[in-house]
């Protein structure tokens, strides 16, 4: 009996050590099978290879967790999944990744030569940290006090990377078929990425000559610039055949409906000074634009798209989606903040409407605007329904109000929310970063309906009512709304069809500068 209780304790002991980094393709690795190690001698290897020791602390994670014995080695030579992340890391400028892999010789030779199946702790540590560069660029992006200096304040997902090795132990294809480790917008850029890569390889395109003071041109104009305009639908694949003709016939008009369509526009078939110069950016400030903002998308945790409800703001695209159930119900467009009033890229939580509001008008708006007025105008608050309240100033109620007839309310400590507006000729323009930070919405009435329609509380008659009563109300919604403010210059669709938006806060550059940094 006593010895059956020994067999016991040890196999018990067994399956208690081995862990999913302990595991080969054939089955589980039992703990006699590991080979330990010296902590110590993970000083040597950071003075041997200086440029991992930015992953010191995640390599030591792991070592720790595994009590200082091998990861990618036992007795038997080097586990399967280190084949398959050296696959990933050779592709990885399919992942939008440019920064050069440290020391990629020295791996290169680890698996092309017959030594790096061998058990050796430098092998092991040059696996861990090619695992780590693999994950931090891939998956993590760079850390949150980075991005937060590009104006990035969304919340960023907690992982743990050590964790996860231990999953892609398990199941190596996780690494390859697993598209849940991002936000989706993230694989479709991808699929874009590779479109525009393509073009590159084959030469990209040649800059269209037409001045920016021509008039449009329209189907049975014959002009050269038709010519450079067909060769450029030709090189990004929106025509398929080039005939070098100067004329815009039927051909042409097809290749240009093409393009529109692939840039979610709505095709007008003509040529506008405009258009010329959106097609003279090159291919390659194409992909830095994409490359950028997959670098963006993996900023956001991926688990948000599973929540119930979700309002989403992109500022570039003057764009408000609504989702229920990871699906849009609402697109409307916005005005947002001007360039010194810019919008904050942030998430909160929407928990009340306001109907009827009155506009507490910000003391910095007092002073700049307000005060100069009254100087040159007593009877200036009057004329624009204002009124004094403690000591401050506020717009009463109205269809004059600055915020419409109805705002949505996330608190924040940057004192933004959504609104409607007055101002409706606003949304017409191409451009539209005209508030002082708030976000105008063009579609408020049906955002309010949309939000409230499950409320037993609040029929669209009562909506309308509140917000033409002249009277402030507030509506507290029966569960809070998560609101993202995002900020993309780049957005594909589900075939890799990329739409790019104007960087209004100028924000792509310095990204791009610390991504392409030591490339």
């Amino acid at each position: 009996m006593k010895n059956i209780k020994n067999k016991f304790v040890i196999v018990l002991l067994g399956l208690l050590l081995t862990t999913a980094c302990n595991k080969k393709s054939d089955g589980v690795i039992t703990p006699e099978d590991r080979i330990a190690f010296d902590s110590a001698k993970l000083e040597t290897f950071f003075n041997q290879y200086p440029e991992f020791k930015k992953y010191e602390k995640e390599i030591s994670e792991l070592y720790n967790k595994e009590d200082f014995h091998y990861v990618w080695y036992d007795k038997d030579g080097r586990v399967d999944f280190a084949e398959v992340l050296y696959v990933k890391v050779n592709e990885i400028k399919e992942e939008g990744v440019v920064k050069k892999m440290p020391y990629k010789d020295d791996l290169n030779k680890l698996f092309s030569e017959r030594k790096g199946d061998k058990a050796s702790l430098e092998n092991d540590l040059l696996l861990s940290a090619m695992y780590f560069y693999y994950t931090k660029n891939v998956l993590e992006g760079v850390d949150s006090q980075t991005s937060k200096q590009t104006g990035w304040f969304l919340p960023r997902p907690n992982v743990s990377y050590v964790n996860y090795l231990e999953e892609l132990m398990k199941d190596p294809e996780k690494l390859e078929k697993d598209e849940t480790e991002n936000i989706t917008q993230y694989y479709r850029l991808k699929k874009g990425l590779q479109r525009y890569q393509e073009i590159q390889k084959k030469g990209g395109w040649r800059k269209i000559d037409f001045s920016t003071d021509k008039k449009n041109l329209k189907e049975g104009d014959n002009h050269p610039a038709v010519a450079q305009v067909r060769a450029r639908l030709f090189a990004s694949g929106d025509l398929k055949v080039d005939n070098k003709s100067t004329l815009f016939d039927a051909e042409l008009k097809e290749g240009l409906i093409t393009y529109e369509t692939r840039h979610n526009r709505t095709p007008n078939n003509i040529i506008t000074p405009k258009m010329i110069e959106e097609m003279n950016i090159s291919v390659e400030d194409r992909i830095k634009t994409i490359i950028v903002n997959m670098e963006r998308c993996r900023w956001i945790d991926p688990e948000i798209m599973n929540a119930k409800e979700l309002i989403s703001v992109n500022i570039p695209s003057y764009k408000l989606f609504y989702l229920k159930e990871g699906k849009p119900v609402l697109e409307s467009n916005v005005v947002v903040g001007k360039e010194m009033n810019k919008t904050v890229v942030f998430s909160g939580q929407m928990s009340y409407i306001v109907f009827s509001p009155y506009w507490n008008i910000p003391q910095s708006i007092i002073n700049k605007e307000i005060k100069p007025q009254m100087e040159k105008n007593s009877n200036y608050l009057n004329e624009k329904n204002m009124e004094w309240n403690d000591g401050n100033v506020r717009q009463k109620p109205g269809k004059e109000n600055s915020l419409g007839l109805v705002k949505f309310m996330f608190p924040n400590s940057n004192n933004i929310y959504l609104h409607d507006t007055p101002a409706k000729s606003l949304f017409n323009k191409d451009s539209r970063a005209f508030s002082h930070g708030c976000v105008r919405v063009e579609k408020a009435r049906d955002l309010a309906i949309e939000i409230l329609k499950d409320d037993k509380r609040m029929s669209v008659a009562k909506i309308d009512a509140a917000m033409n009563g002249g009277k402030e109300v507030n509506h507290t919604l029966n569960h809070k709304i998560p609101v993202y403010i995002a900020y993309f210059t780049a957005w594909a669709d589900k075939d890799g069809n990329v739409n790019f938006y104007e960087d209004v806060y100028n924000r792509d550059n310095r990204l791009a500068q610390m991504l392409y940094k030591n490339k």
